[in-house]
């Protein structure tokens, strides 16, 4: 049965010596696995839809199992993604985080979506760090993690001092901070920023300016439950830990005077 679905490439890797396998993120029937066969050679239909990333159209024949992908058209080839090294890394991060989050299996509308206006913000040179973290906080339901943001974790408080507590999965205020001596504190706009990761459709925000301390700050917060909570860490995570320890990122990060916190 041939079935054409809009898709973006989250990976592709060799397989024999022309074909490739590549895992798509499709809006009609979410994650699939299919063979391209030929895709490796320069000269194939097939090479350039099959890179990471890459938007497109998408015809697949599958019965059962693996589909073979049979053509493709490009609706987006994502050029300053590929070119620019600050944003290929913060949207591999992205792919891989939606990769080992998505199950295959059936649709995936959210997820879908979320990769969508993600790539489509940093192809547009928003930056791409905020849109990752835009990305961290709104896929934590998908491993199982859904933080109390809205109100105090503990009494359901809405109003007041607020902190992050990760023993309590979420906001506490003032009144109950004594539930976690470890908690961490947060300003207003540390707030409201982390509730705009969570909740805000990416597509929605417009031009957001942050700090690099602001954005440090928020990262640390998802990093961790990430890490200690679902034990996932992704190795395009270490790409960019690296690459912010080079000279290269001075161009993001030295004027920032005047940005929001």
């Amino acid at each position: 049965m041939l079935h054409k679905w809009e898709g973006i490439v989250l990976k592709s890797r060799a397989y024999g010596e022309s074909n490739k396998i590549v895992t798509l993120m499709t809006r009609e029937a979410g994650k699939v696995t299919v063979m391209a066969r030929g895709a490796k050679k320069p000269t194939s239909r097939l090479a350039g839809v099959t890179q990471t990333f890459m938007h497109g159209m998408y015809v697949v024949q599958r019965t059962s199992g693996m589909g073979t992908l049979q053509q493709g058209e490009h609706l987006s080839s994502m050029r300053h993604i590929q070119t620019d090294i600050y944003a290929t890394a913060y949207a591999s991060y992205i792919v891989e985080l939606i990769d080992r989050l998505v199950e295959e299996g059936g649709p995936q509308p959210f997820a879908f979506e979320v990769l969508q206006q993600a790539l489509n913000a940093i192809e547009e040179e928003y930056d791409p760090e905020a849109i990752a973290l835009f990305v961290d906080w709104k896929m934590l339901p998908f491993t199982g993690v859904q933080p109390i943001l809205h109100a105090c974790a503990s009494c359901g408080a809405i109003e007041g001092e607020f902190a992050f507590s990760f023993s309590q999965g979420g906001f506490l205020c003032h009144r109950c901070f004594h539930h976690d001596p470890y908690i961490i504190r947060l300003s207003p706009t540390q707030l409201k920023l982390v509730r705009m990761f969570y909740t805000v459709p990416i597509d929605q925000i417009g031009k957001l300016e942050l700090k690099k301390a602001t954005k440090q700050f928020i990262k640390k917060i998802v990093t961790t439950i990430y890490e200690e909570q679902t034990g996932i860490r992704l190795k395009s995570r270490s790409f960019i830990e690296q690459l912010e320890r080079t000279p290269l990122l001075t161009r993001k990060s030295s004027n920032e005077d005047g940005k929001t916190e």
